[in-house]
């Protein structure tokens, strides 16, 4: 049997970000209706032991089999999924910070640091050009878009405001000017089955940003708000219309990819009932907090059964390209 460090995949910290944002979610359901916190908490701290065993795993494996980790970073189309990591770490920083606080702001200053430095290189790098449309994903997006937006929202959480904008700035304006890229690849080209859970990515922008833009903005609800929540919820039907092409791509690890933009847009929904939203708002935020809860506890469940037929030497580690 290999060792567990080879199977590690970075995809594996998706896990965090789809856990930690249904925890989110619970925790503002707790506030809004009254409903006991202790979902939301153990879901929270679920996603940091999550996040504690994979960064255990992941750095086990540099440490072991840097050849194969530099191979995994090296790959063109999904290379930069490494960017999860920092981007996990500050999901854990917010999960674990009410709890313990030193913990939680120490993960914090790591993971935007992180995130900060992961964005810088693999900017650098696309700028040199060398990349085909083959490796042109929304796996692009992580490093500055996913990475400016969560640490947008950690640094409001733990009461940096102005660093919060910065980050904020980084994410929005790299979405922007990344978007047409993504699209014309899809209008011209599609995606090969094995790289559709990539799209999951193309989902979250709309509604991660609205989380962010809501955590720095705690006044009554604005257009801007609004018009983010709103392209999330066109952006969830466009998925949803795309199922049966979607489902072509074997269940993987990837399908965690898809978790962060599911959990966010019920949370940007009641996030907005919290500042003041009302009506269209109020009638979709339930059920599509029912929703992500179904959805990622299959996800969840699958993944368990996945694990299960590893331990027993019935079923293959995922392939790089596949994830």
């Amino acid at each position: 049997m290999k060792s567990p460090f080879l199977h590690m995949r970075p995809m594996f910290f998706g896990s965090v970000l789809g856990v930690g944002g249904l925890a989110n979610g619970w925790r503002a359901v707790s506030r809004l209706w009254g409903v006991s916190p202790l979902v939301g908490e153990t879901l929270a701290v679920a996603a940091f032991v999550l996040w504690l065993l994979w960064a255990a795993l992941y750095a086990g494996k540099w440490l072991r089999y840097p050849e194969d980790a530099r191979r995994e970073i090296g790959h063109p189309a999904q290379g930069l999924v490494a960017a999860l990591a920092p981007v996990a770490t500050l999901i854990a920083s917010m999960a674990i910070g009410p709890h313990v606080p030193l913990l939680g702001w120490s993960l914090f200053a790591c993971g935007a640091l992180g995130v900060l430095a992961y964005a810088a290189w693999s900017v650098g790098g696309l700028w040199q050009g060398g990349r085909n449309t083959e490796a042109m994903t929304p796996v692009l997006y992580l490093p500055t878009v996913g990475g400016g937006f969560v640490a947008a929202m950690a640094s409001a959480t733990f009461g940096q405001p102005g660093l919060g904008w910065m980050f904020f700035g980084m994410g929005f304006f790299s979405w922007i000017s990344m978007e047409s890229v993504f699209l014309t690849r899809l209008f011209q080209h599609g995606l090969p089955a094995e790289l559709r859970t990539t799209l999951g990515m193309q989902l979250a922008p709309g509604a991660v940003a609205c989380v962010a833009y809501l955590s720095l903005s705690p006044g009554p609800v604005d257009r801007v708000a609004l018009a983010l929540f709103g392209y999330g919820c066109f952006l969830a039907l466009v998925m949803l219309r795309l199922m049966p092409w979607l489902r072509q791509q074997p269940f993987g690890p990837g399908a965690w990819g898809y978790t962060f933009g599911i959990s966010a847009l019920p949370l940007a929904a009641l996030r907005l009932i919290e500042q003041g939203a009302g009506m269209p708002v109020e009638a979709l935020a339930v059920p599509m907090f029912i929703a992500a809860n179904l959805i990622i506890g299959w996800i969840a469940m699958r993944s368990l059964v996945l694990v299960g037929r590893f331990l027993r030497g019935t079923a293959r580690p995922t392939p790089v390209a596949g994830e």
